[in-house]
């Protein structure tokens, strides 16, 4: 699998330019992913672009060239559905080819719907919602008792607020006083059942995440310099875990996608694609 094309001068980057840059070649891989099959976790993928540019390309310690290197920060994906982000990350570090990308969801193909451990980059199988941070406060006090720096980072979405066993984990994480461990939330209020707000009341998420003792930002999760800015200051964070709220918008890029409805899963006409393509080059200039 893979490439020769590395992009080793975005391993921990703080130009916005080249941010940005990457943050749309990022929607511009999702979109070649869900191309060939006319459908997909578009509108996530392309929502939470900006923030994998600035996990990948500014935060994380990782190599590309050597994704089990033991003292590597751990980026676990809780939600399994937004892979099409994460295999649309990685190929900008070559670990998937674009011919890779373009086999998304196809019978035998590495690139699953919903992620899986055993497709090379991912740390955890993020299929079954609301396990990611549990999953994270494992490790991140792993980590503490074996005296590792390594951070866990671990991206959840609005949606998995309405399980338990988030807000289990979340109290666990503040008892151990984790601050090894960062979590960010995609707000982008959108659930399979519908706006993520209807289905069951969230705010004030800020006040709740709060009582459970965590440091907490909330911020513009489509503006780089505020995640970048969120992420300083969340390594400065003593005894605490900490989590950021990032409101982002479904669809970022692609104007028809962004005002669609029911978006949580895209179905695209054939005939779209091209105008999808078109849209997402022309927001470059937004």
């Amino acid at each position: 699998m893979g490439t020769d094309k590395v992009c080793n001068y975005l391993l921990k980057s703080r130009n916005l330019e080249q941010l940005r840059e990457l943050a749309y070649r990022v929607r511009r891989n999702v979109l070649v992913q869900a191309a060939g099959k006319g459908q997909g976790y578009v509108g996530q993928g392309l929502g939470s672009a900006d923030i994998f540019a600035v996990i990948y390309g500014s935060v994380l310690s990782w190599k590309p060239e050597n994704l089990k290197w033991e003292d590597r920060d751990r980026f676990l994906l809780s939600i399994g559905h937004y892979s099409i982000a994460t295999y649309a990350t990685l190929a900008e570090y070559g670990i998937y080819s674009e011919n890779d990308l373009k086999t998304y969801c196809d019978d035998g193909s590495i690139l699953d719907m919903s992620a899986n451990e055993y497709a090379p980059g991912f740390e955890i199988t993020g299929g079954a919602l609301a396990h990611g941070l549990s999953l994270a406060v494992g490790m991140a006090l792993g980590a503490k008792y074996q005296r590792k720096t390594y951070r866990i980072i671990n991206l959840l979405s609005d949606g998995e607020m309405n399980e338990g066993s988030t807000w289990e984990a979340a109290m666990c994480a503040s008892s151990f006083g984790l601050n090894n461990l960062t979590a960010l939330v995609d707000v982008n209020n959108v659930m399979a059942d519908g706006y993520a707000s209807e289905v069951l009341k969230l705010e004030p998420v800020v006040d709740k995440w709060q009582a459970f003792g965590w440091h907490v930002q909330r911020v513009n999760g489509n503006e780089i310099q505020e995640l970048l800015d969120a992420f300083d200051c969340a390594e400065k964070v003593k005894r605490q875990p900490q989590i950021i709220i990032c409101d982002t918008l479904m669809g970022k890029g692609v104007r028809f996608i962004e005002t669609r409805k029911k978006a949580h899963f895209v179905r695209v006409d054939q005939n779209e694609w091209e105008v999808a393509f078109r849209q997402l080059e022309e927001s470059k200039s937004r």
